[in-house]
């Protein structure tokens, strides 16, 4: 009789461990992805304030091209041909 207590005993103190484990896996595949999706997060922020970026120079630059006494037509075809971006 003592030998199957000393067998369940083991059997729990190995199940106790592989939850253990498997509970230090979990967070750590929770924090691998919690970092990755926050890399993936900055990563779009940024290009939305490159694009923001980039707009601004568009409409400053036609707006010294305004200045500069070129019409709104030629200004408008100077973007569309890629000259004034």
């Amino acid at each position: 009789m003592q030998t199957q207590n000393r067998f369940f005993d083991d059997l729990a103190r190995v199940a106790a461990g592989a939850m253990g484990t498997l509970s230090g896996v979990k967070s750590e595949v929770e924090t691998r992805i919690r970092e990755q999706l926050e890399r993936v997060l900055a990563g779009m922020d940024r290009a939305q304030r490159d694009a923001q970026a980039r707009d601004a120079t568009i409409t400053d630059t036609e707006a010294v091209l305004g200045e500069a006494g070129y019409s709104a037509a030629e200004i408008a075809a100077m973007r569309e041909e890629g000259v004034a971006a």
